[in-house]
């Protein structure tokens, strides 16, 4: 495997999960130390750490901290686990695999490297898998944070970028700020110009301007959830990026790992959507940006509907939507698979 892009979200070490901050990204690079579950839960709750597969694999070592201390059961530490983040999928996937091997008496801290390791493993190759769609000086439109910071090292929607970076195509990427929290600005923009790839951020509402004026040639997102249809969850304010990427003829890609895509869900009215709270709209860190009368709604992500999406970009290769089912089931994670075979991982 080629080295790794210079950003690692999280990892493993003396007892104790360590984590990028990524509240204090770009203004400072700090890392904090989580020695027990409950702070694992914490950290993901506050957008500590954050990212669907990125929390999935911190579900995994939150689960190995839990056994460590031996205060809680699995069962118990599970359901504290589970409740942090309900529309990201990877999270139920990272915590149940240390799951199964706590009941049957396993290695759990093995069990939570292994995941780690399928999880860098396939985001690797779906950066492979996507950089084929990728032209030379190419123009791509992201939408929030896939990156390393999202996925423990190279990314989902930015793998591909990497890797056709690293080939000498020379991207750039519009990278959309991501109200209302900024995850775009701060930390899409800050991975970029860590590697030196060619960007510039964007107001959420101008994506459509440069999507009409043909300055996009192709947009690739991340996921938090997929499912069977193809209708997947992503970050609020993906859903009218795909309807006007469709409008306009530009190809919309989303580019996933397996622990994203959920057999158990067939539709995306099936996906549970977060909503956060009103502060997170109505103030920026401690000052208020709103009258002190409003108030205000706050859903984490929107729900796309699989006609908008041209291909998803898999560790097996880009698919179509339709091709979902078959290419779950030969991996074997399909209904009647290991991974669907969770009777309570369900959020």
């Amino acid at each position: 495997m080629e080295s790794p892009p210079p950003v690692r979200a999280l990892w493993f070490q003396d007892g104790a999960l360590w984590a990028l901050d990524q509240r204090r990204l770009p203004g400072s690079v700090h890392a904090v130390r989580l020695s027990r579950v409950e702070e694992v839960a914490h950290a993901i709750r506050t957008l500590t750490v954050r990212g669907a597969p990125t929390i999935g694999v911190a579900g995994a070592y939150g689960m190995v901290l839990a056994h460590q201390e031996g205060r809680l059961g699995s069962r118990e530490a599970a359901d504290l686990l589970r409740s942090t983040r309900p529309t990201a999928h990877d999270l139920f996937v990272g915590i149940d695999t240390v799951r199964r091997a706590w009941d049957a008496g396993e290695d759990v801290l093995a069990a939570a490297h292994h995941y780690r390791e399928e999880v860098v493993g396939e985001c690797h190759a779906i950066g492979r898998a996507g950089a084929s769609l990728i032209r030379a000086g190419a123009r791509i439109l992201t939408h929030c944070n896939a990156g390393a910071l999202a996925t423990v090292e190279w990314g989902t929607a930015l793998a591909p970028v990497r890797v056709a970076f690293r080939e000498g195509r020379d991207p750039f990427v519009w990278v959309d700020e991501t109200r209302p929290l900024l995850q775009g600005s701060r930390l899409t923009a800050w991975e970029l110009s860590q590697e030196g790839i060619r960007h510039a951020v964007i107001v959420d509402n101008a994506a459509g301007h440069f999507l009409q004026r043909r300055e996009v040639d192709l947009v690739i997102v991340g996921a938090d959830r997929i499912t069977l249809s193809g209708d997947f969850a992503n970050k609020i304010g993906t859903y009218e990026k795909a309807v006007v990427a469709k409008e306009n003829g530009i190809p919309f890609y989303v580019a996933a790992p397996w622990s994203t895509f959920d057999p158990e869900r067939h539709h995306g009215e099936e996906i549970p959507v977060e909503e956060r709270g009103a502060g997170e709209v109505l103030q920026w860190e401690s000052v208020r940006t709103a009258p002190s009368e409003s108030s205000a709604r706050n859903p984490a992500f929107d729900v796309t509907p699989a006609r908008y999406v041209t291909a998803f970009i898999t560790p097996e290769g880009v698919v179509p939507p339709p091709d979902i089912p078959d290419l779950l089931k030969r991996n074997g994670k399909g209904p009647s698979g290991r991974d669907a075979s969770r009777a309570d991982a369900s959020p």
